[in-house]
């Protein structure tokens, strides 16, 4: 199962769209690049969760391509099942090695299980894995700053603490769009500087690039900087 799907990726095979990718992940070596775009996965994973042998691939852990890994994302994505798709996430998450397939998976059967969600999502905090922390992160971004927000959510985010560049970069994601969406319940984060000094100015940084908060409240974030 694991040479065909391989085989089947290379023959999607597009090399600049590879280089493109190289630049933009600057953490994983070219050579696990195949270069497919991401069209193309998404169609495959879907072909391939009506195989009885999708299984033998999700298990065949660690992945030898990066394309694989985004296969395997799309794949788990799509998942039905809450209890088998957490399973999987558990089981994929501490291979997952790059931004890009971690802000990748994003199962849609979450949004029928908030509220189990939860208790993972709090462990998943916990994790000494960058890309696990990062996707914690993610769905607590993802899921929980509509109707389902609780002001104790945001401080799970905030206790985060790393010098890992691709944690503190989702936070700093997190508390703008979350500016966007729960002002009122948010600005005292900044206000009361509870990120640290980098992370605080990017979460300000992206604000002010955002078009879902008002020209008034970007300037009064800006003036908040440290």
């Amino acid at each position: 199962m694991v040479k065909k799907i391989q085989d089947e990726l290379f023959k999607h095979q597009d090399i600049k769209y590879r280089d493109f990718q190289v630049k933009l992940i600057p953490n994983i070596e070219a050579s696990s690049m195949i270069g497919v775009r991401t069209p193309e996965l998404k169609k495959y994973a879907k072909e391939l969760l009506k195989a009885e042998d999708v299984s033998d691939f999700l298990k065949s852990l660690p992945h030898r391509y990066f394309d694989e890994n985004q296969l395997h994302a799309f794949i788990i994505s799509e998942l039905r099942d809450y209890n088998k798709c957490i399973r999987e996430v558990t089981d994929f998450l501490p291979y997952v090695d790059n931004w890009a397939t971690c802000d990748q998976l994003s199962p849609k059967v979450f949004k029928k299980h908030r509220k189990e969600l939860t208790e993972h999502i709090k462990a998943w905090l916990k994790s000494e894995h960058t890309y696990t922390v990062r996707f914690g992160i993610g769905m607590l971004m993802e899921h929980f700053l509509g109707e389902d927000f609780e002001e104790t959510y945001p401080g799970m985010v905030a206790s985060v603490r790393s010098e890992e560049y691709y944690i503190r970069m989702m936070i700093a994601w997190y508390f703008a769009t979350a500016l966007s969406k729960q002002y009122d319940k948010i600005i005292p984060y900044i206000e009361d500087r509870r990120l640290d000094p980098w992370t605080h100015n990017k979460a300000i940084q992206k604000s002010a690039e955002s078009r879902r908060i008002t020209d008034e409240r970007k300037q009064y974030l800006k003036s908040l900087k440290v």
